[in-house]
């Protein structure tokens, strides 16, 4: 270990923290479970994707067999690793320790990682109900990340600002091969609740009633994004609001944002809400974000290019934990609207799925607008209902509402897309981690 040079002192400002994972981790090969813990911690690096390491006492080890391939990493130590065997197939150095870990990161000695990528490691999160949520792993971050990334910040008057994701991004202390960029595009449903929250603050004292946004150019989550709000009128009843966000000082999207000091009931109707099975009788669905969890009914949303239905998608979902402010649980509402009308366009085409997306088919929202009807709390189940009403010459259009498990209306929205073959190979225009 001493011959090991560590390279902490060439890199300041260089990080590495243990998360504790606060529910089951568990590796998988195929359906055998080789490793199952309460005690694993996330390993979160600079330049890195997270890292899942579970105790040494939680691993069968009699699905394993020492190696003598051996890795040096600058930050840690060196590396010894361990190749599975299963009956005739196996994975070899498939998992790896570090028995004399650099005294930066003493605290992984005792702890076993697994590539993710060949065999399959899973985050288990409890909730309340008593349900579980299985999260494959490495996942984008939390539920928790992805509020304050929503939740903008004054940068000056009328300028409001969202760091990167990582902070700092990606690439700041080593360069990166681009097979270990993740997708790095903003979706626009993000922009317009960045947006949203911005005018929110602007004028403090109205509820956000209506927004719409139009989407210029793709943001992408290496650099900070500013949202610049422009006060267009202030009235006692309704205030107007132009919000522009903006990254590397180009404009990504221009919105409005309506707000209303409120009003009794003159009279109140509302649309029936689908028939459609209940959020626990649905398979979840991943986006890799813990503390939310996501059912698609009939699971519905898949890259099977044979499973065609109808033009349209209903999703549950509900977060564990909800921030204080209602203002943000508006935004929260109205943040994954943007992602299913694509989706639910392909539906009835056979061979065509979501999996073509950023690959051979750039799509992407152009525009959206949302009417908030009734305050939502976004830790009770909400159904996304989206169908789309129209595909063609390059476009997809969809409508969209959102309703409490009550059956009660909170609000409903539209979405205004682009499904066009690409002209050009995606990796010549940056890739698919920018690639629209």
């Amino acid at each position: 270990m001493s011959e090991i040079e560590s390279a902490w002192g060439r890199y300041p400002g260089y990080t590495i923290d243990l998360v504790p994972w606060r529910g089951r981790a568990r590796v998988l090969h195929g359906d055998t479970i080789v490793a199952e813990s309460d005690g694993a911690v996330v390993l979160e690096e600079s330049d890195h994707q997270d890292q899942l390491y579970v105790p040494l006492a939680d691993v069968a080890w009699d699905h394993f067999v020492e190696s003598d391939h051996h890795t040096v990493c600058p930050f840690k130590g060196e590396a010894d690793y361990w190749s599975l065997v299963a009956g005739d197939t196996g994975e070899e150095n498939v998992a790896w320790t570090y028995r004399e870990p650099f005294p930066e990161v003493a605290g992984i000695e005792g702890y076993v990682a697994f590539y993710a990528d060949r065999l399959r490691v899973e985050l288990l999160e409890p909730w309340d109900d008593g349900s579980t949520v299985a999260h494959p792993f490495p996942v984008w971050g939390s539920a928790r990340e992805l509020t304050e990334l929503i939740d903008v910040t004054p940068d000056g008057d009328g300028r409001f600002r969202s760091p990167p994701h990582p902070d700092p991004p990606l690439g700041t202390f080593l360069d990166l091969p681009s097979e270990r960029v993740p997708r790095l595009v903003v979706e626009g449903g993000h922009v317009l609740a960045q947006q949203l929250v911005a005018a929110g603050r602007a004028v403090p004292d109205q509820r956000v009633v209506w927004a719409s946004a139009t989407f210029t150019r793709a943001a992408l989550f290496d650099s900070p994004i500013h949202v610049d709000v422009d006060v267009v009128r202030r009235g006692r009843t309704y205030s107007t609001v132009e919000a522009r966000t903006s990254q590397d000082d180009k404009l990504r999207s221009i919105g409005l944002v309506l707000l209303d000091a409120g009003a009794a009931d003159a009279y109140r109707s509302v649309v029936d809400p689908p028939d459609v099975p209940g959020p626990l009788d649905c398979p979840p669905h991943h986006f890799g974000v813990t503390g939310r969890d996501i059912r698609v009914v009939d699971g519905a949303y898949n890259h099977d290019p044979d499973d065609v239905g109808p033009p349209e998608l209903h999703v549950w979902m509900r977060h564990r934990d909800g921030p204080d402010d209602p203002l943000l649980h508006a935004a929260l509402l109205a943040q994954p609207i943007t992602h299913y009308t694509i989706g639910a366009s392909m539906r009835p085409h056979r061979g065509i799925t979501e999996a073509l997306a950023h690959v051979t088919l750039s799509t992407g929202p152009m525009a959206v607008e949302i009417a908030f009807h009734d305050d939502a709390d976004v830790t009770e189940w909400l159904l996304y209902e989206n169908p789309a009403i129209y595909a063609g010459r390059g476009h997809v259009q969809g409508q969209g509402r959102i309703f409490t498990e009550s059956g009660r209306l909170v609000a409903s929205y539209s979405i205004h897309a682009m499904v066009r073959a690409f002209d050009t190979d995606p990796r010549a225009v940056g890739g698919y981690s920018t690639a629209m």
